[in-house]
C-alpha cells in the first residue's frame, strides 16, 4: 500500500492555494474575544445608559405619546448603531447613517422631550409631532428592509474587457488635470475674496466678502454657490486620490513629485477647506473622507469614527460655531448640564418635520416640486421665476420666523413631495444603495481591489462625510457640491481598470 503525504492544513498545496497568506487562526480569534468584550458594555451605553441618563434628567417635558416613541427611536438606533461598530465589515454609509440617526434624530430630540425646550418651535398640534417621529421610524425600518434586500443579492464581479469594462480607477492623465482645476479654482476663489486671511477669520467674514464680490445677487445664490464649490470640492478631492497613492503605492511614496503636488495640496486644503471658514457640516465630510481614505483597511480607525462621533456630536458639535461670526457677534453657550445644549441648539431635525407636516396639511404635497428644484439647482431665478426656494425656508417663512436657514431632513424632503409611499420607497431605495456600494467599497479596498487609483475608494468615504449633509437638509443647499465632484470623477474615470492600475 502506498502512503500519500498529506500537506498541514496551514500549508497550502502549491496551485490550489489562496491567492494571500492565510491569515493565523489567533487574530480573528483574538479579535472576536475583544468583540464580545466590547459589545456588552456598548450595547448598554448606547441603547440603555445613555437614555436612561437624559431621561433623569429634571425638566418640564411630558411623559406622552412622543416622550415614549422618541426613547423607542433611541434605543432602535443605538442597537443598530451599535450593529455597525461591532460589524466584523466595514460598512460605511450604513455606519453613518445610523450615527446620524441616532445623534440627531435619538438622542437630541429625546433631550428636547425630556428637558421641554426645543431649538425651534413646533407650531402644530402635538400629534403632529407623534406622527413624525413615527415616520422617523418607518424611515428607518425601511432602510433596513432596503439594506436586507441588497444582503441577499449576491455581486457581480466585473471583468476587465480590452475595450474596457472593468473597474473605474482615476486615469493618470485625467487625475493631473483635476489637480490644475483644483489649484486654479481655489486659487480664484482665495484671490476673489480678499486673500488667504479671510479664511481664517470668521464665516460672517466670508458671507461679507463674498457678497462683496458681486457672485451673488439678492435673488439668486447659484453664482456663490459655484463660487464656493470649485474653490472646495476639487481640492479636497485631488487630496483623497493623492492621499489614496501614497497609502497604497510604494512606487508613489518614492515619487518626490507625487510627495510635493500632496504637500501643495494639504496646503490648498488648509486655507480653503479649513473648520473657521466652513461650515460645521462641511468640515466633518472632509475630516471623515481623509480619515476612511488614509486608513481604508483599518477596522480600528471604522470603529473609532463611529463610537467617537457620538462623543463628538454630542459633546463638541454644539460649541463648534465658534467661528460662525466674529467676537462681537459670538454668543457663547450658557448650560447647567452637558444635554441643554442639545435641546437649544441646532438638532432642530426632528421638530422641523413636524412643522412640516403641519405645513403640508394646510398646503398639500407638492408632488415632485421640490425635488425638480434640486435637481435643477444651477438654473438661475432669473431664468425661472417660479423655481422652489429650500424646504427648510418655506416652512421657516409659513411659521413667521425670522430665521428661515432651518434643517429639513431626508424624512421631510420625501413626505413634502411624494407622502408617506414615497418615505417609505425612498429610504428602502437609500438603503439598498448603501449597502450595496459599502459592499462594492469592501472589494475595491481589498488586496485584490483595483488598486490606488481606484475611484470607488474615494467616492465612498466622500459620500460616507457627505451623508451627514444630505441627511440634515434641506436638499437644494447639499446638491451643489455633489454635483461638482460627480463632474469631477466623471473626469478623471476610466474604465479599462486593468491597464491603469499597472500605470499608477
Amino acid at each position: 500500500m502506498t502512503s500519500v503525504h498529506q500537506a498541514p492544513p496551514s500549508a497550502p498545496v502549491r496551485g490550489d492555494g489562496p491567492r494571500h497568506p492565510v491569515e493565523p487562526p489567533a487574530r480573528p480569534m483574538s479579535w472576536a474575544m475583544l468583540s464580545r468584550a466590547m459589545a456588552v458594555p456598548l450595547i448598554l451605553g448606547l441603547v440603555c445608559f445613555l437614555p436612561a441618563l437624559i431621561a433623569a434628567q429634571p425638566g418640564t417635558g411630558s411623559r406622552d405619546t412622543a416622550y415614549w416613541l422618541q426613547l423607542v427611536l433611541t434605543c432602535y438606533a443605538g442597537a443598530r448603531l451599535s450593529t455597525m461598530i461591532l460589524s466584523t465589515r466595514r460598512r460605511l454609509l450604513q455606519g453613518v447613517f445610523w450615527m446620524f440617526v441616532y445623534i440627531a434624530m435619538g438622542v437630541a430630540p429625546f433631550a428636547q422631550a425630556v428637558i421641554g425646550q426645543t431649538p425651534t418651535p413646533v407650531v402644530g398640534p402635538r400629534s403632529d409631532l407623534v406622527t413624525a417621529i413615527a415616520l422617523i421610524l418607518v424611515g428607518c425600518a425601511a432602510f433596513d428592509l432596503g439594506a436586507l434586500l441588497a444582503s441577499r443579492r449576491p455581486l457581480r464581479r466585473r471583468t476587465t474587457a480590452r475595450g474596457g469594462g472593468g473597474p473605474a480607477t482615476a486615469h493618470p492623465v485625467r487625475l493631473r488635470l483635476l489637480v490644475l482645476l483644483a489649484f486654479a479654482a481655489s486659487g480664484y476663489y482665495v484671490l476673489k475674496l480678499g486673500g488667504p486671511g479671510v479664511f481664517f477669520s470668521s464665516r460672517q467674514e466670508i458671507s461679507a466678502s463674498v457678497a462683496e464680490s458681486g457672485v451673488a445677487s439678492g435673488e439668486s445664490n447659484v453664482g456663490s454657490a459655484f463660487l464656493k464649490g470649485f474653490g472646495t470640492v476639487p481640492a479636497l478631492l485631488a487630496l483623497l486620490f493623492y492621499t489614496r497613492r501614497l497609502v497604497t503605492s510604494r512606487r508613489a511614496r518614492r515619487s518626490p513629485s507625487t510627495v510635493l503636488v500632496w504637500i501643495a495640496l494639504a496646503g490648498v486644503n488648509l486655507v480653503v477647506n479649513n473648520p473657521i471658514s466652513n461650515a460645521r457640516y462641511w468640515f466633518l465630510t472632509v475630516l471623515v473622507s481623509l480619515l476612511f481614505t488614509a486608513f481604508p483597511s483599518s477596522a480600528a480607525m471604522y470603529r473609532s469614527v463611529l463610537a467617537m462621533g457620538v462623543v463628538g456630536a454630542l459633546v463638541l458639535f454644539p460649541y463648534a460655531d465658534r467661528f460662525r461670526y466674529d467676537d462681537s457677534g459670538y454668543r457663547p453657550v450658557q448650560s447647567s448640564s452637558v444635554f441643554e445644549p442639545l435641546a437649544t441648539k441646532d438638532y432642530d431635525q426632528t421638530v422641523m418635520f413636524a412643522n412640516t407636516i403641519s405645513w403640508v396639511d394646510t398646503r398639500g404635497h407638492t408632488y415632485g416640486r421640490q425635488l425638480a428644484g434640486s435637481a435643477f439647482f444651477f438654473v438661475p431665478r432669473a431664468v425661472w421665476s417660479g423655481k422652489p426656494e429650500d424646504t427648510g425656508v418655506r416652512v421657516g417663512q409659513w411659521m413667521g420666523m425670522n430665521m428661515t436657514n432651518l434643517s429639513a431632513p431626508m424624512w421631510t424632503e420625501l413626505w413634502v413631495d411624494f407622502g408617506a409611499p414615497g418615505l417609505i420607497g425612498g429610504f428602502a431605495l437609500i438603503g439598498y444603495a448603501t449597502a450595496r456600494t459599502d459592499r462594492r467599497y469592501a472589494r475595491a479596498v481589498s488586496r485584490d481591489g483595483p488598486g490606488p487609483g481606484s475611484v470607488l475608494a474615494i467616492t465612498a468615504p466622500l459620500v460616507a462625510g457627505y451623508t451627514f449633509i444630505l441627511l440634515r437638509g434641506p436638499l437644494l443647499q447639499a446638491v451643489g457640491k455633489l454635483a461638482i465632484a460627480a463632474l469631477c470623477l466623471a473626469l478623471v474615470t476610466s474604465l479599462t481598470g486593468r491597464s491603469r492600475r499597472r500605470s499608477q
